[in-house]
């Protein structure tokens, strides 16, 4: 049996343009699909569920899930007052940077190929590893080589929930996706900021990006404000019939699009 690369490297050149990945979804052998993503050197195959890789850590979907279980368990032991007093161990950190690293390939992977929906579930998943490491992470290195792609993250899980929107053509609800989006990395920023005494935080033209993408689709959609940002401006000037009016409205939509 052939197990070198020849013919998969030879009939997917690795030419990409600036900033693209290259990747697409094929059938395995055994009926399955996989995500296959180029690189220079090779290729990288995926699992289009469950961990990346395909494997099962210690019995548990993901690694994040062990965690979880690890941290629960621990918590209740005596001598430790709650499960926020549990703190990683370095094997453990190691292994989480793993999957940190397996689940950026597959969302960037998914992005490429529009799947959107495929993204945002990926992108949650990695900001939830995040949430863990933060809280349980012990160094504060460790925790800040983490914390410093958490604005890439949520620039990713906004562009592909604007694009789903967009593709529901649901404009108005693209620009609140936004509006949302550039509030939590603006607090990202800000965090950022505070924690580590910095004057610039990681990836500074993503906020920029996001607005950048808003006026866009206020301009080819002729959208000046939305239901949201209108109620928005009804409370601020205490105009409280307008309100009330708006989040009727506001919640007939919600009702029509379940």
């Amino acid at each position: 049996m052939r197990r070198d690369l020849d013919d998969v490297i030879q009939g997917w050149p690795y030419d990409p343009e600036p900033g693209e990945v290259l990747a697409r979804e094929i059938r395995a052998r055994d009926g399955r699909t996989v995500l296959q993503v180029r690189i220079e050197l090779g290729v990288l195959q995926l699992e289009v569920g469950g961990r990346p890789d395909g494997l099962r850590p210690h019995g548990f979907l993901t690694y994040l899930d062990y965690l979880r279980h690890s941290a629960a368990s621990r918590g209740l032991a005596p001598g430790l007052k709650s499960i926020t007093s549990w703190s990683m161990s370095e094997p453990q950190r190691n292994e989480t940077d793993r999957e940190f690293i397996q689940f950026y390939h597959r969302r960037v992977a998914w992005l490429s190929l529009r799947r959107y929906d495929k993204a945002v579930f990926d992108a949650d998943h990695t900001l939830a590893l995040m949430d863990f490491v933060r809280r349980h992470g012990g160094e504060p290195d460790y925790i800040a080589s983490h914390e410093q792609f958490r604005g890439l993250v949520l620039f990713h899980r906004t562009q592909a929930l604007t694009a789903i929107a967009l593709e529901r053509r649901k404009p108005e609800e693209a620009i609140d996706i936004l509006r949302d989006g550039v509030e939590r990395l603006s607090d990202h920023q800000r965090a950022w900021w505070t924690d580590h005494d910095a004057d610039e935080s990681p990836n500074p033209t993503l906020i920029e990006q996001l607005r950048g993408l808003e006026n866009e689709i206020r301009k080819n959609f002729s959208v000046e404000k939305t239901l949201r940002e209108q109620l928005d401006e009804a409370v601020a000037s205490e105009d409280y019939e307008a309100a009330a009016r708006l989040r009727d409205r506001i919640r007939a939509q919600a009702r029509a699009h379940r």
